[in-house]
């Protein structure tokens, strides 16, 4: 069975730092495209950062500069290290593993098939 679990969330204030960390479990992740996405209150979910088996990333524009996606396939573990954070980067903060070993960059969140249950990031103004 497989399992994504998240940390590394929390409260922060603007122009804070904090870093994400998804743990797969169940089975091997090094051939396969992960991301993160997030989904704000009342918002509905947005890709925020892709990687590829190869390393190849992907950034929507809105992190661009302040977020970066990196992995760790001896952990099965992918990242997320977010900085300058602003109160607009509120929201639960899900990673995504595509199923099929494929070195590609996905955006939607239709092209995933394994989901974390989220973690809470919150910055104050």
């Amino acid at each position: 069975q497989v399992q994504l679990v998240e940390s590394g969330g929390g409260l922060v204030q603007a122009g804070g730092s904090l870093r994400l960390s998804c743990a797969a479990s169940g089975r091997t992740f090094r051939s396969n495209a992960m991301a993160w996405f997030r989904q704000a209150p009342g918002k509905e979910r947005e890709f925020v950062a892709a990687i590829s088996r190869s390393g190849s990333i992907w950034y929507a524009d809105f992190v661009k500069g302040r977020f970066t996606i990196s992995r760790d396939n001896a952990k099965n573990t992918v990242y997320l290290q977010m900085n300058s954070l602003k109160p607009e980067d509120t929201a639960v903060y899900y990673c995504a593993v595509k199923a099929a070993d494929a070195d590609l960059l996905i955006s939607r969140d239709r092209g995933y098939d394994y989901w974390g249950q989220g973690t809470q990031v919150t910055v104050s103004s």
